[in-house]
Order: C-alpha cells, then structure tokens, then sequence
C-alpha cells in the first residue's frame, strides 16, 4: 500500500544560523549566535508521510533541499527550543549518508513559532492515538475462539433450601414431561354436571306469553247437554 506525503506547515521566510558547541547542561541561547548575519535564508516545510516527519529546508525560488531533520518525537533531540526565546530552536540536520550536525533555526515572527509547536504536538498526537487504537484491536482480536475451538458450560440450578433441581427428561415423542404436582397440594374439584334448563314455550308472535296465559286460564268446557251426546 503506498504512503502518500502530506505537508503539515509551510513557512516561507526562516533563517539559519551557525551555533557554538554546546559547554553546558542548560540547554542553548540565541542570544550566543550571530543573529544579525544569517548563514541563510530560504523556505521550511513541515511533511509527514505515515509515522515519519521531517522537516524540509529548501531554496525558495528552485525548491533545491538545503539540509532536511528527520523528528521522531517532539520535544527531544531533533528538534530543542532555546532558553532566551521562543522564535529560535536548535535542529538536527542530517544527509543520506547518516551524518549529522546541529544548527540553529530562527522565524522573523512569534506566530510562525506557534504554528510549528501546534502542528508538531498535533502530529504526535495523532500517532499515539492511532497506537492506541491498534493495540485495542489486537486485544480484542485475541479474545476470539481460535478455530475449532468450542466452550463447556455447567450449570446447576438450586432450589431455595440448597437441593439441586432436577432437569426435565425428554420422552420418546421428544415432548418434554410434566413435572409432579409440589407435595402437600389440594385438588382440583371437578367441573359442575350440566343442568337440565327448561325450553321456554315457543311463541308465535311477541304477544305470545300473554296468549299462552289466557289459554292457561280459559279452558274449554262442553255444555252440559251434550255431555252425554259425545259420549254417545
């Protein structure tokens, strides 16, 4: 996979000065150096491609690359901010051949100065998180089950006095069987007998009870004097 560069900063005005050797463990000072006679005078790009940054002195016309300081982390060796000032650092230059030699950097203004803490502090920033985010990943990676790798699990389900509860048994149709009735359980009473209810009269018209009851009450009765005609 190709790695593209990307440019974090340009500055198109900074200055190069030649630095004494550093004699004591309080760091560096500008005030030491010829800061009125740079040694020279050109472009500074700031590229970054993957994890690796590096800083790019080049001619500001041509774009030729007059020294280059590889920046492995930031504040540390590479790259040092002078004790008197907070335009000027000290920087680690170094050619394809492996050697190094320091030499001191300095912005014509504050806010040149600034922009190059932010985007270096941003930069690292963003490879530490994306080490952490690797490393989360790999974690997680290992707990997965390896192939052909299965889990066992026992598990016992106790009543409330201690005893353990038995499993339901499958039966031969695959049904699972009904558990025993607890001890000590009433019964169930039977379902009532069905009772016999009378079949209302049927009616002929919504007048029909009150039909039904003058018939109730009025019964026929044969006269007297043909009584004995019928029975004849």
């Amino acid at each position: 996979m190709d790695t593209y560069e990307s440019v974090l900063l340009v500055k198109n005005e900074v200055f190069v000065f030649k630095i004494p050797p550093k004699t004591t463990n309080r760091g560096y000072r500008a005030a030491d150096w010829n800061l009125q006679e740079p040694h020279w005078t050109g472009r500074m790009r700031l590229v970054a491609k993957g994890d690796e940054l590096i800083m790019k002195l080049e001619d500001k016309a041509s774009g030729e690359l007059f020294a280059k300081c590889p920046i492995d982390k930031y504040p540390g060796v590479a790259l040092e901010a002078v004790t008197d000032s907070s335009r000027y650092f000290v920087v680690k230059i170094q050619d394809d051949n492996g050697r190094s030699a320091y030499i001191g950097l300095g912005f014509g203004d504050r806010s040149d100065s600034f922009d190059l803490n932010v985007s270096l502090q941003d930069h690292f920033k963003y490879i530490k998180k994306g080490q952490e985010t690797d490393e989360g990943s790999q974690q997680q990676l290992d707990l997965s089950f390896k192939e052909g790798e299965t889990i066992k699990i026992n598990m016992k389900i106790t009543k409330k006095d201690g005893s353990e509860a038995s499993r339901p048994r499958r039966t031969g149709g695959g049904a699972v069987g009904l558990l025993p009735p607890p001890p000590g359980g009433s019964k169930l009473p039977p379902p009532p007998s069905p009772q016999h209810v009378p079949t209302p009269a049927t009616a002929t018209t919504e007048w029909g009870d009150f039909n039904s009851a003058g018939a109730a009450s009025q019964k026929p009765t044969t006269p007297a004097n043909q009584q004995n005609w019928v029975q004849f």
